[in-house]
């Protein structure tokens, strides 16, 4: 009975706090993502070293509080439904990103339409880690298409999947490693070997959601059989073992060519193009991917509900057959 309640508890309060995503977006203050980075960022202060041994435990500790918050969390409020369903809710609401990632691309989006590519350079900062100075109406917009498909894994699918395999402590577990990653994850003289753990654990986390991601652009986008046929002849190509599939399934699906050179960071990197066959992207492709997305996103919570379902049979089915 137990377990069926606590089930019921993921079920409902993730499609909770996945309607307020939907309606609300990120909450304005008090983020507990954002609290989260912070303190991150504090202990990254006292442990900093060149070094992959202090990088791990950074990483360790960062990403082991944060899900042993959450366990001490479910526990205090296993004995209540109620709360339970509010904790879950909270959780999922606080680790989507949907609608800001919707938001943020359409307004990128409107201000190419309007012709205004100054306005549209100063937004692309608040989606991506690109140099936006050089880049024309079209390349904004690949920018934000490739983007839109990416965080849709990170910032929608991963952590759905997460949750349902592993309730809040998976919500927040995911959401830990992909904060931790962005902090600290990339290529720079400073992370380049203190960020290492932190990346690699961002891989293995969010290798499942990049999968499903694409799959799931597959069967909600317009083109099904190009963006299988993309994924799985461009996707290896690319650096990223899992923005390579969803970009790639992306690209098919909505018939778009991605990839290609870029600026990041202060450095050039010349991508693998995926979908060679299609015409690159234009402003009006924004909204596309948008919608694309937002389907996506929709069918993961079925995914992540029907994980948990899946874990509570499980988990109730053991205990039943051995007392028989």
């Amino acid at each position: 009975m137990r377990a069926t309640r606590a089930g019921d508890g993921y079920a409902y309060g993730a499609a909770l706090g996945f309607l307020c995503d939907l309606a609300i977006g990120d909450p304005r203050r008090g983020h507990p993502v954002a609290g989260f980075g912070r303190a991150a960022g504090s202990l990254e202060r006292r442990l900093w070293r060149d070094d992959r041994l202090s990088g791990t435990v950074h990483a360790a500790l960062c990403a082991g509080g944060a899900v042993g918050a959450a366990v001490l969390a479910r526990r205090a409020v296993r004995s209540s439904p109620a709360l339970s369903v509010a904790l879950t809710a909270a959780a999922t609401w606080s680790v989507l990103g949907g609608t800001s990632l919707a938001r943020e691309a359409t307004a990128i989006g409107e201000a190419l339409r309007a012709g205004d590519l100054a306005a549209a350079r100063a937004r692309l900062p608040h989606l991506c880690g690109r140099d936006p100075q050089h880049l024309d109406a079209d390349g904004i917009a690949r920018a934000v298409v490739e983007s839109v498909a990416e965080n849709t894994s990170d910032a929608v699918v991963g952590a759905l999947v997460w949750g349902g395999l592993l309730g809040v402590p998976g919500l927040a577990g995911f959401r830990a490693v992909n904060t931790l990653d962005a902090m600290v994850g990339h290529r720079s003289p400073r992370y380049l070997r203190f960020g290492w753990a932190s990346a690699r654990l961002d891989d293995a986390a969010g290798y499942p959601g990049a999968r499903l991601t694409a799959a799931l652009a597959a069967l909600a986008g317009p083109h099904p059989r190009a963006a299988l046929r993309t994924w799985r002849r461009d996707a290896r190509s690319h650096p990223s073992p899992n923005a390579g599939p969803v970009e790639a399934a992306f690209a098919g699906a909505l018939r778009l060519r991605l990839g290609g050179t870029l600026a990041y960071g202060g450095r050039v990197e010349h991508r693998p193009v995926l979908g060679a066959e299609f015409p690159a992207p234009g402003p009006a492709d924004i909204p596309r991917a948008i919608r694309l997305s937002r389907r996506v996103g929709g069918l993961a919570l079925g995914a992540s509900l029907l994980l948990s379902a899946a874990r509570r049979r499980a988990g109730a089915g053991g205990p039943a057959k051995g007392a028989r």
